[in-house]
């Protein structure tokens, strides 16, 4: 079999499996976990073999035209290069495991049949846009995707926050989609194709018109599908959904997309470095915003969700100065860890038996009781905090090693600005995001919260996943040497400055943040919540009330006080509630655009009742009145008629002697 016919089969398989799941989701629910689980562990072990055939050597291309489309054609199109089918293995691998992991977590969940074949279909939608050789192809996996993640994040629908966390993804997304389109149809315009290979060669050949515009453009899609500033906003709220899906979003689908498909075609973006630009402050602004705010954020999910949007940032910021080996090296990597992150959230939710409890500050005794999730964890927030030998220190240092070349002017294809904007951002993000890292271990793992009921043992299918998944985080830095004909040939190997920079801010936050966490600990034991937890034997009132005496003559009055053992409080001081909020983003949208907006409709609504339905109900009421008289004197009866006809006649005589009169007068 060739390696397209495999490429092929790669995203089918998955389609395929979610057509039979919502086939025989009612008819035959013994079929459903088999449905959703071999054709997605199927695509993952051809899409090995597709990557190892490949080998990271050239290209390899097919396309079939189904039927004439005019002007531009629009072809049925394969690229496989060392990207393509790095990423289609991790988005298998992932989907398989949040499959698999989904049989335990949704065991009792009356709507998994749908909520496999959605994910099935949601795999088979970004395997469609890493493999695909044609944007308008390309186009339909990131469509089919917005519903999918519409759909998924909006599983709980009976929860209000679940409908409006559903509802705000689409749109917010939409928002970006529309620019986007208009962005693949100009570029297409100045190409002459849809075909990415010749999409490339016309701009080797300085064939693209307007890139600084069509750049920009396809850049808003991007930053709404990759969650960049300013259009982030929705994934924090789509923690609404099941934690699987936030694994499967996060980790190798939909906010990969965007980043997947700027590394494709970065000679587009390359040929404007005013594009560049923009997108290297976009990133800037993301990492630090993101970073900050998830140092004030309770729920853990919320907290991964930002520490994602950083990331994204990471990755947008190395395809800012030119390197796309990076930017992809950084999502594969981030893409190992952050579905440890999430699905080990979800053991943690799991064992609180209820995803209500997912406030970190309400956790304690979890490290004992679930130990796989504890020790997973504790490997994927090194590797998210950079601290070598784990796979996230190898991807992260690729991205700044970039950054410091073009600032350093070693490497031309992006602007020096761009290089120093990603390399002061990133050592910035750096450092929020070993902070943010160490407090959810220590809040979650080592807090002092009320300890949640022990719901037993956590299922086989959710832990493994954990361990597999933590192999790659391990041990996938380690293989950037052997990888490099993967990723444009060049080595990802970190150089000895930013290494020892990066490492170096990175252990001044996380040993700053575990000291302000030692110091509200101890402060804890003051207030009138942690003194009684700390003096069971005596009598609560009195602990409280002498807890409360110190505790406002050290903060002034309760309500100024932080949250007991929470470093974010301490660590950002009055930017906390601010950045709780997100920096109140949402409410500045509301302001701008979703407030104008209501206005304008209840105007509409307004004119449309009391002026445009006036005139018609007005028309209506004449002709009816009109009606009603012509009825009444339709009575039947004939000398009705005549004596009516007689006076009728009478009328007129009189009015033509009257006439008459008048004229012989005049």
């Amino acid at each position: 079999m060739t390696t397209t016919t495999l490429a092929a089969l790669v995203p089918l398989l998955p389609f395929l499996g979610a057509l039979g799941g919502l086939a025989v989701g009612r008819t035959a629910p013994g079929f459903v976990r088999p449905l959703a689980i071999l054709p997605t562990l199927t695509a993952a072990v051809l899409a090995v073999l597709v990557a190892v055939r490949q080998g990271g050597g050239r290209a390899i291309d097919a396309a079939t035209q189904l039927t004439p489309t005019g002007s531009v054609p629009i072809d049925l199109a394969l690229h496989l290069d060392g990207f393509a089918v790095l990423v289609a293995v991790l988005v298998t691998v992932v989907a398989t495991c949040v499959q698999l992991y989904s049989t335990a977590y949704l065991r009792d969940d009356a709507r998994y049949p749908s909520y496999a074949a959605l994910v099935s279909l949601f795999t088979s939608a970004m395997l469609l846009v890493v493999y695909s050789g044609d944007l308008m192809v390309l186009l339909v996996g990131w469509e089919i995707m917005g519903i999918c993640s519409y759909f998924l994040v909006g599983h709980y629908w009976e929860t209000p926050e679940a409908r409006a966390a559903s509802l705000k993804a689409f749109l917010v997304t939409k928002l970006g989609d529309v620019p986007f389109l208009i962005g693949l149809f100009a570029l297409a315009a100045d190409t002459g194709s849809f075909r990415i290979t010749k999409i490339l060669a016309a701009v080797a050949h300085g064939g693209l018109e307007h890139p600084t515009l069509i750049a920009l453009l396809l850049l808003a899609g991007v930053a709404g599908k990759s969650a960049q500033f300013p259009l982030h906003t929705w994934l924090p709220d789509a923690m609404a959904g099941p934690t699987p899906v936030s694994a499967l979003i996060h980790a190798a689908t939909m906010v990969a997309a965007g980043i997947y498909f700027v590394a494709r075609l970065l000679p587009v973006f390359a040929a404007s470095g005013a594009a560049l630009v923009v997108l290297a402050v976009m990133a800037a602004v993301t990492m630090i915003g993101s970073g900050l705010a998830a140092l004030a954020q309770d729920d853990i999910k919320r907290v991964l969700a930002y520490s994602t949007i950083g990331q994204l940032g990471y990755m947008s910021g190395a395809l800012a100065v030119g390197d796309r080996g990076a930017a992809v090296f950084h999502l594969i990597s981030h893409g190992a860890f952050k579905a440890v992150l999430f699905l080990a959230a979800g053991v943690v939710i799991h064992a609180a038996g209820t995803n209500s409890l997912a406030a970190m500050s309400r956790m304690s005794g979890l490290a004992r009781r679930i130990p796989d999730a504890y020790w997973t964890m504790t490997v994927a927030l090194l590797a998210l905090a950079a601290i070598p030998p784990f796979a996230g220190f190898f991807s992260k240092e690729a991205v700044l090693v970039a950054a410091e070349h073009t600032a350093l002017g070693d490497r031309t294809v992006a602007p020096a600005a761009a290089g120093w904007t990603i390399l002061i951002a990133g050592l910035l993000a750096a450092v929020l995001t070993a902070s943010y890292a160490v407090r959810l271990w220590l809040l979650a793992f080592r807090g002092r919260g009320a300890e949640v009921p022990d719901h037993g043992k956590q299922p086989l299918a959710m832990t493994s996943v954990l361990w597999i998944l933590a192999v790659p985080t391990i041990g996938f830095g380690l293989t950037a040497g052997m990888l490099g004909d993967w990723f444009d040939g060049h080595a990802l190997t970190p150089s000895l400055t930013t290494a020892v920079l990066a490492t170096g801010v990175t252990l001044v936050g996380g040993l700053v943040t575990y000291g302000a966490w030692r110091h509200t600990t101890a402060l804890a034991a003051r207030t009138p919540i942690g003194a009684v937890a700390a003096h069971p034997g005596a009598e609560p009132a009195l602990v409280e009330a002498e807890a409360m005496t110190s505790h406002t003559a050290v903060y002034g009055t309760i309500a100024d006080a932080p949250d007991p053992a929470d470093p974010g409080r301490l660590l950002l001081g009055p930017l906390h509630r601010h950045a709780a909020t997100g920096f109140h983003l949402d409410a500045l949208y509301t302001a701008l655009f979703v407030r104008p907006v209501r206005a304008a409709a209840r105007l509409v609504r307004f004119l449309d009742r009391e002026v445009v339905d006036t005139y018609v109900n007005g028309t209506g009421g004449v002709t009816r009145l009109l009606g009603t008289a012509v009825r009444r004197a339709q009575t039947g009866n004939v000398q009705t008629y005549v004596s009516a006809l007689l006076a009728g006649s009478l009328a007129l005589a009189i009015a033509a002697v009257v006439f008459a009169n008048v004229n012989a007068g005049s």
